[in-house]
């Protein structure tokens, strides 16, 4: 909860449903979006919005669909199946228009530094990595306060 207070935001949690096609997908985080700002009496393009692995894909996604949205925070992104570098998950970034973080631990088989700066600048807006050196896809909790404190820092610019 420091990370809404801080930023005075509110948070809506949801789990993506992981067995949807990618177009039910999309289609939830745009409903789940819509029903936040309503909920809070602002424009979509004020939120930034995000999530783990596939739920972070699927809010790229919407946002490269159209989903007016002010920023998009991703954590541990799954830019190809483990052991599958060859099957990247990167045909929309140039649809990408707004500022994204994307947080990933250096020990991520989902996608190492190195794959990932060479598909981030396909991305229309703003891109800020951040690597948690020694973690995987799967963050430890010792590493939840790190992660909270990047996205607050990097939400911040956009608040100023």
């Amino acid at each position: 909860m420091a990370l809404e207070a801080a930023l005075d935001v509110a948070v809506r949690r949801v789990k993506v449903p992981q067995r949807a096609a990618n177009a039910a997908a999309v289609n939830f985080v745009s409903e789940q979006t819509h029903q936040l700002a309503d909920g809070l009496g602002v424009s979509t393009n004020e939120l930034a919005i995000g999530g783990r692995s596939f739920g972070g894909r699927v809010c790229s996604m919407a946002a490269a669909e159209g989903l007016d949205i002010g920023a998009l925070a991703l954590l541990s992104y799954p830019l190809h199946p483990p052991g599958k570098p060859d099957r990247l998950r990167v045909d929309h970034f140039p649809q990408i228009v707004v500022p994204c973080l994307f947080v990933s631990g250096t020990r991520d088989p989902f996608g190492k530094r190195e794959e990932f700066d060479a598909r981030v600048g396909k991305i229309r807006g703003p891109v800020a990595t951040r690597w948690l050196e020694g973690d995987t896809h799967a963050p430890k909790p010792s590493f939840n306060d790190e992660i909270g404190r990047v996205v607050r820092d990097w939400l911040a610019e956009f608040k100023r």
